[in-house]
């Protein structure tokens, strides 16, 4: 649909996963399992955490917040992505696909951010342990995760604000299931020579400043493990860690897969890659960290039992 000058688009139609009918319903019970996994799983963590005071410290701190994320980031658009599924027009309003653009960057980014907050929090643990509870005391926790939604706030700010400056004219079919900056950038009927060095910048910063971050945290986290003499207590430093690294691993090694594919002129092959970074990241992270996590769990069956208890009676 377009204005009456014909100059700009008021509403977008989003192509989807897939363009074959017999696919569709598959897809949306799929993705419709995937959604309720990931609000489900993370949920119940936030739940947890908030009600077991033992979980109450820096490192549960920042997972809650993680899980937040999560359950909200993939509320952007996994609602919209399924009724495309099952619809027959696929059509979001220019605003709402601002909205979501907004919504999906600010999650994303923040998310970067507070894998790094857990970075930092594991190599105090491990390698300042005495002044660990003064480190990161609650203060100091607070000022971190509002600095991660701060630069989270930063960054899609800018981005959405850049597309704002754009005229949209006779293309209006964005080639994915979400409003994403690459594929809207295609559309534009205007130069979008800001906004790639706005996207290069941007995108630069949240790359560099969380995985410089975070590798030198780890770094400095084995040479500390390295040097632990007994074979336990580098066992559970190392355990400590594990989950961490698995979710670092998954977010940013299918985030970088997509846009190289994006960046290679690969459109569907991104689209599908980015399936792992958008859906599958935020429903495995609550059970890579109940799985392999000790506290989670046992404070998973404290309140399982409560829960009996109070049943009973």
């Amino acid at each position: 649909m377009l204005t009456g000058n014909g100059s700009s688009v008021t509403e977008f139609v989003l192509a989807g996963l897939t363009d074959r009918p017999e696919l569709q319903l598959p897809l949306f019970y799929l993705f419709l399992i995937i959604y309720i996994i990931t609000v489900v799983g993370n949920f119940g963590l936030i739940t947890l955490i908030g009600l077991n005071p033992h979980l109450h410290t820096p490192m549960y701190y920042f997972l809650f917040n993680l899980s937040f994320i999560d359950l909200c980031y993939s509320s952007v658009f996994s609602p919209k992505m399924l009724m495309n599924f099952v619809s027959e027009k696929n059509s979001i309003s220019y605003e709402g696909c601002m909205t979501q653009l907004f919504l999906f960057l600010f999650f994303v980014i923040s998310e970067c951010y507070m894998l790094t907050s857990m970075a930092y929090d594991r190599y105090v643990a491990i390698c300042n342990p005495l002044l660990y509870k003064v480190t990161m005391s609650p203060q100091v926790c607070t000022m971190i995760s509002f600095a991660a939604y701060g630069m989270g706030f930063a960054g899609s700010s800018a981005h959405t604000g850049c597309m704002l400056r754009l005229t949209f004219c006779n293309a209006n079919v964005i080639n994915h299931y979400l409003c994403d900056i690459l594929p809207l950038l295609q559309l534009s009927c205007t130069s979008t020579y800001v906004n790639e060095v706005v996207v290069l910048i941007v995108v630069g910063i949240n790359i560099t400043v969380p995985s410089f971050t975070i590798l030198i945290s780890y770094v400095f986290i084995l040479a500390n493990i390295l040097n632990i003499k007994s074979t336990q207590g580098r066992s559970k430093a190392f355990s400590t860690c594990s989950s961490h690294v698995m979710a670092i691993s998954l977010f940013f090694g299918s985030a970088a897969f997509m846009y190289l594919k994006y960046s290679s002129g690969s459109m569907e092959q991104g689209k599908i890659s980015s399936v792992f970074y958008t859906n599958v990241g935020p429903m495995l992270n609550p059970v890579i960290y109940s799985l392999r996590n000790k506290d989670v769990k046992m404070a998973l069956r404290k309140s399982l039992v409560k829960f009996q208890r109070k049943d009973r009676f």
